[in-house]
């Protein structure tokens, strides 16, 4: 029997880093990656990294989404959009086309919007007001 390749779905979970994991160094995906535990180091990948509510992350990240329901520190780069949910707690610098920050998150941060959005990511002029 001959073995298919793998094809890439990159609205599957390609990796998780779970709670009560720790890993520091370079991290490079494709697919999408959860972070539950903790991680500091680097992040590089054009797709999306969810950061989970009991997720640590101190990196310097550039993705093509980010979306954050933990705790991230450092410069945070998306080429698409970023999304800081209610329970999301951002330190340091965000930039990309799109940024959502739902009610309730929690922001210390520099944030620059623009560009426009790499793939078919909805405009920054189609998401409600902050």
């Amino acid at each position: 029997m001959k073995d298919k390749p793998r094809e890439l779905n990159e609205t599957k979970l390609a990796g998780l880093i779970d709670m009560d994991s720790e890993f520091k160094g370079e991290l490079t995906f494709k697919g999408s990656f959860r972070i539950e535990g903790t991680f500091k180091g680097t992040i590089n990948s054009d797709s999306l990294l969810v950061i989970g509510e009991r997720g640590k992350v101190e990196a310097d990240v550039k993705v093509g989404q980010l979306v954050i329901n933990g705790e991230i520190r450092g410069t945070l780069q998306a080429t698409e959009r970023i999304e800081v949910h209610d329970k999301g707690r951002v330190f340091g610098t965000l930039l990309a086309p799109t940024l959502v920050v739902e009610e309730g998150a929690y922001l210390e941060a520099t944030c620059q919007t623009k560009g426009e959005p790499r793939r078919g990511a909805p405009a920054a002029s189609e998401s409600s007001a902050l």
